[in-house]
């Protein structure tokens, strides 16, 4: 995510909303801890999903929407 913000102009801090998709929700709290510490203060607002499954096999898919700088 990261990279295609970058390409982009832009950085984490431009997120404004996430949606997460989990194949296991037993996963979020290590998901959790993980989203705090890439969205420090003030995270992105975020809607939470668990699916059966994800495309090759991931554990955790994420959409986001950023503003442009």
């Amino acid at each position: 995510m990261t990279a295609v913000l970058r390409a982009a102009g832009a950085t984490l801090s431009n997120v404004v909303k996430t949606t997460v998709y989990l194949t296991n929700m037993a996963d979020f709290p290590a998901f959790n801890a993980a989203y705090s510490r890439h969205f420090p203060g003030v995270p992105p607002a975020r809607t939470t999903v668990a699916v059966l499954a994800l495309p090759l096999g991931a554990r955790v898919e994420i959409e986001a929407i950023a503003t442009l700088p």
